[in-house]
């Protein structure tokens, strides 16, 4: 009789081995269904796109007398003009970088504000939640455009001579809707306290920038509210029978849980600001492929942009992956 039951337990074990092994396999199978459409348009229109791309960052293009070109070797000299001869590219390169450094922990930590507070059991939590995603519907589109021509109009301005936050066209005094604080105001806001004068400067940046700040934390948020939402409720009920404060609860529950969440919400930011339109660097390179050989020298530039993201993600992903919580579930 006990050899029989071994049999048996070893029988049923292997089936429910093999049912999970085939949903595993079922699972997997539709999971390559659902990405086939990307795949397919990768490999058929931009596998293509990123191959001559890159092989014009190495040649020169000839223009032929019956309306082709020819592309002549040049090896690495687009490269070097971009690195070693234009003197904007780099400090172009360094300005981006340095206002990526200053939105990505803008734009997470008010997202993750703005979703704690979303979380929270309230009337009328759907419609606060609409209003907060609103920015983020405005901003695309032709009201982005609209702003664009705006900024570059407002530049234009500074550039006759009409002084920042002044209208060039109507020649008024009118103040731009960034101009909100100066380093005045955060002196006295802070006089008695001991803090250096880079802290006061962020301040004034991100106060300043709360508009583009706001406009950039629609998608965000609402990762953030998902990974929120995800979290037990049994598990602040027992917190709270244990007698933990809410900070407690935040910083030793909430916050692990939504870690992988704000790694993917910085990754997500990263990409979104060195791809954005407003972007300078972005601008240099539309303006760069405008101008003679603008072509392959753009696309250069544009080559070395992208392994600098590439380089940036890597370095944000190993900073931040080691803080990143998981939790193991049973299978």
């Amino acid at each position: 009789m006990t050899k029989t039951k071994k049999i048996t337990n070893s029988v049923d074990t292997a089936k429910r081995s093999s049912k999970g092994k085939s949903l595993a396999r079922t699972k997997a199978r539709s999971g390559w269904v659902f990405i086939s459409p990307f795949l397919i348009g990768f490999f058929l229109i931009y596998l293509p796109m990123i191959v001559e791309s890159l092989q014009f960052s190495f040649h020169k293009i000839k223009i032929m007398g019956g309306g082709g070109y020819q592309l002549i070797p040049v090896g690495w000299e687009n490269y070097e003009y971009a690195l070693f001869k234009d003197t904007q590219f780099v400090k172009t390169l360094a300005g981006s970088i340095g206002q990526l450094i200053f939105n990505v922990p803008a734009i997470v930590v008010f997202s993750l504000f703005v979703a704690v507070l979303l979380n929270q059991k309230m009337r009328g939590r759907a419609i606060f939640r609409a209003v907060f995603f609103i920015p983020v519907i405005v901003s695309t589109g032709i009201i982005e455009w609209i702003d664009l021509q705006d900024q570059m109009a407002e530049n234009a301005g500074e550039m006759n001579g009409a002084g920042p936050g002044i209208s060039a066209s109507t020649g008024g005094e009118e103040e731009t809707g960034n101009g909100l604080i100066s380093m005045m105001d955060v002196r006295n806001l802070f006089g008695n306290m001991a803090v250096g004068t880079e802290l006061v400067s962020y301040v004034i940046e991100i106060v300043n920038e709360v508009y583009n700040i706001v406009n950039k934390s629609g998608v965000q948020m609402l990762i953030f509210l998902s990974g929120l939402q995800s979290i037990s409720p049994a598990i602040y009920e027992s917190c709270q029978m244990d007698g933990a404060t809410g900070w407690e609860t935040f910083w030793k529950i909430t916050f692990p849980m939504i870690s992988p969440m704000i790694l993917v919400n910085a990754v997500y930011t990263v990409i979104d600001s060195f791809t954005s339109q407003d972007n300078q660097m972005m601008a240099f390179i539309k303006t760069i492929y405008e101008g003679p050989d603008g072509t392959v020298r753009a696309t250069a530039m544009a080559w070395i942009y992208f392994l600098v993201v590439i380089l940036v993600l890597l370095v944000v992903a190993a900073i931040m992956g080691g803080y990143v919580f998981y939790q193991r579930r049973d299978t």
